[in-house]
């Protein structure tokens, strides 16, 4: 995966930010350490339902039973939120990925008071594909 940073220092970063157009942009850059994905990655079955933005999402496990995420979307801040809940994610295995409560870290962040309503119906949608597909991993 992209070099992202870890949760504590997305937090830090996140909150080092004066406004919400500061933190815009740092979501743009943290998207923009996501590599782009190839014409094959690019298929119907990794699109996430739900996104109004396209959002390509594909896990596969690693050899020390952690999930691994690579996506890309077609909005550049919509990719800085795929890059945020891979952030989330990262370094977790499949049962930590179920587990995990997102609305805790959301709300420290502040996200879902800051988007539009089309791109937190889109967040959710990521959050449930992962989750969707990550039970289908065990």
């Amino acid at each position: 995966m992209a070099s992202l940073p870890d949760t504590n220092k997305l937090l830090r970063n996140f909150s080092r930010c004066r406004n919400w157009e500061e933190r815009y942009l740092y979501m743009i850059e943290l998207g923009a350490k996501l590599p782009p994905l190839t014409d094959e990655q690019r298929q119907p079955e990794n699109l996430i339902a739900g996104c109004q933005s396209q959002v390509w999402i594909l896990l596969r496990m690693n050899h020390q039973n952690k999930v691994e995420f690579i996506g890309d979307s077609d909005a550049a801040i919509v990719k800085g939120l795929v890059a945020i809940v891979f952030i989330l994610f990262q370094g977790k295995t499949t049962q930590e990925i179920l587990d995990l409560d997102v609305t805790e870290y959301f709300g420290k962040l502040s996200l879902e008071q800051h988007l539009t309503p089309s791109r937190t119906q889109g967040l959710h949608a990521m959050i449930h594909a992962i989750r969707n597909r990550t039970s289908k991993m065990v």
